[in-house]
């Protein structure tokens, strides 16, 4: 019976993951931050931690353009902290440190947020 429930209203959802970006090393000039998503499956409702010296770098979230050319587009999120959590989205998922020289020194990341996996 309960089985016939959850496949009447759909599956229930797995807990979201957090993710401590950079692992140890947090969000660090240092790191290759594209090389840190690799091999990593990440789903919509994922949490990214950012954690970083807030008087030296910051993390923004952009589109696609602002990643790509290391710049802020409009409606672009720039956090402060040192400690941020962020929820992914469903899709693409960009971020950026807003100096351009360290974006382009690998400060920045794109994840593709998949739909979450069920669970019952």
């Amino acid at each position: 019976m309960v089985i016939l429930m959850v496949l009447q209203f759909g599956a229930i959802h797995s807990k979201p993951t957090t993710y401590m970006v950079g692992d140890e090393d947090g969000w660090d000039s240092g790191l290759d931050m594209e090389g840190w998503t690799k091999g990593k499956t990440f789903h919509a409702g994922d949490f990214l931690v950012f954690t970083y010296d807030g008087q030296q770098f910051d993390v923004a979230v952009v589109n696609q353009t602002g990643h790509d050319s290391c710049s802020l587009n409009d409606g672009a999120k720039v956090f402060h902290s040192g400690n941020d959590k962020i929820q992914l989205a469903f899709g693409a998922n960009y971020f950026i440190d807003t100096v351009a020289d360290l974006c382009a020194a690998g400060m920045k990341m794109a994840i593709n947020a998949t739909a979450p996996p069920p669970s019952v």
